[in-house]
């Protein structure tokens, strides 16, 4: 009887721990996807120098014209665009947020410079994030996938003979490389992906690391916390 106790006091141990993983690493409740202020600006001293550059380049965008797109997922959830337009029948760059980010706040800044290139741009809205449906980020796992959807998606609304470039930044970046790896459609000519990771394994390992914590015991649990409550395989990619 106390070998039943332990081992099932064992598991549960192993179950919770892995739940506490899964909701600090890929867990976003619903609250956290409304705007903390008009703007966003991210937390932590690393980043009080761009915050005037984050809502210089928000505004500017605010007063661009855009049109609203919308794909549904695999897992059935509705993620949103917005469009803008420089070049009628131009390159449309797609581009992809980060980690708790959002499209407006991270990738304002990019619409200028494509806009420089005479790019046109779709600025997505990852899953979990501002503006689209979701509660768990996948670390690109799932978000490649969805990468094809708003290719295809492009490709549908802007003709067969359209040119796309992926672009993104950190998760963003690393989405976009994932996606490259499965079988993109000709009309793909370029990738853009900034400051990405090799791995979630590699990233999440770090920041557990950095937490001054023992990646080779906590990061079992993150792993398994995403494949019992997130059904992802963290893992799938590497």
């Amino acid at each position: 009887m106390p070998l039943i106790i332990i081992t099932i006091s064992l598991i549960l141990v192993i179950i919770l721990t892995s739940y506490i993983c899964f909701h600090i690493t890929f867990y976003v409740k619903e609250k956290d996807k409304i705007l903390k202020d008009e703007f966003d600006l991210p937390p932590g001293k690393e980043y009080l120098p761009f915050h005037d550059i984050i809502i210089y380049h928000t505004k500017q965008a605010r007063t661009l014209p855009y049109k609203e797109f919308s794909i549904t997922t695999f897992d059935n959830l509705k993620l949103n665009a917005k469009y803008y337009e420089c070049k009628k029948g131009g390159i449309i760059e797609i581009m992809f947020h980060g980690y708790r980010g959002n499209a407006e706040r991270d990738m304002s800044a990019g619409i200028e410079r494509a806009f420089k290139l005479n790019h046109n741009v779709l600025l997505v809205n990852q899953r979990s994030s501002v503006g689209s449906e979701g509660n768990v980020i996948t670390f690109g796992i799932n978000e490649r996938h969805d990468c094809l959807k708003w290719i295809d998606l492009v490709i549908k609304e802007f003709g067969n003979d359209v040119k796309i470039i992926l672009t993104g930044v950190s998760m963003g970046g690393a989405t976009v490389l994932m996606a490259s790896n499965m079988n993109l459609p000709k009309n793909v000519i370029g990738i853009l992906a900034d400051c990405s990771y090799t791995t979630a394994k590699d990233i999440i390992k770090k920041c557990i690391k950095q937490m001054h914590l023992p990646p080779t015991i906590f990061y079992p649990f993150v792993k398994l916390g995403a494949k019992l409550f997130g059904k992802f395989n963290l893992e799938e990619t590497t």
